[in-house]
């Protein structure tokens, strides 16, 4: 299970006298499904006054039930509104995944989220960690961490906040886009989400970076 051991080794590892004591933690969701925005979220939470109960409902998001996750991410909205955490979201749309690639985007996406944490609560955060080998461009020093979401319960927290935030945002698309099932496969490339792309096409949602878009659109020119 996730604890606070990454981020109190952050911070002991970081010059004395420029530690605000915030560290917060970076993830995305959608980086593998052939249509949607790649969604990010940067979380941090005060390990002082988190209840205990929303502390042991953290965990990395694939680990956690759909159920789960709602729960997690109710109460850590509630926790943002009582100032024992603070929620920072960005994304980066299907535009700017096809220009840029996924790996980019995402990072692109990462630095938006803590951008918004930064606006929303008026706090530079002291240093962040980042689930995965690689760190966004970022105003205060970063930690990649491979693994985060099953170790710091910062990583975790965003990794529920982003799955959550992104799975609303294909539902919404899904009654847009009506008959690909994102609501369900939330843009993976399931075998319905294939027999899909044959029987109406591609959508303005999907990623032409990606190859099997690339060939559902050779097949229909």
């Amino acid at each position: 299970m996730p604890d606070f051991a990454p981020e109190e080794r952050l911070l002991t590892a970081m010059p004395p006298g420029t530690v605000n004591g915030r560290v917060i933690g970076l993830d995305e969701a959608g980086r593998g499904p052939w249509a949607g925005p790649v969604v990010a979220a940067a979380v941090w939470l005060d390990a002082r006054h988190c209840p205990p109960g929303l502390l042991a409902m953290i965990d990395d998001s694939k680990a956690l039930s759909a159920a789960a996750r709602g729960r997690a991410y109710g109460a850590l909205r509630d926790a943002e509104a009582a100032g024992a955490a603070a929620i920072g979201l960005g994304e980066a749309d299907v535009a700017e995944i096809d220009s840029l690639n996924i790996l980019r985007a995402s990072l692109l996406a990462m630095g938006r989220a803590a951008a918004d944490l930064a606006r929303g609560t008026g706090f530079a955060p002291a240093a962040a960690l980042v689930d995965g080998p690689h760190v966004p461009e970022l105003p205060c020093p970063a930690q990649a961490l491979v693994g985060g979401d099953r170790l710091s319960l910062s990583i975790a927290a965003a990794s529920i906040v982003a799955k959550v935030v992104r799975d609303g945002r294909m539902e919404a698309l899904a009654r847009h886009h009506p008959g690909y099932g994102w609501e369900r496969n939330r843009g993976y490339g399931t075998a319905a989400h294939r027999a899909a792309l044959d029987r109406l096409g591609v959508t303005p949602e999907h990623r032409r970076s990606f190859r099997p878009i690339r060939e559902a659109l050779d097949l229909t020119l």
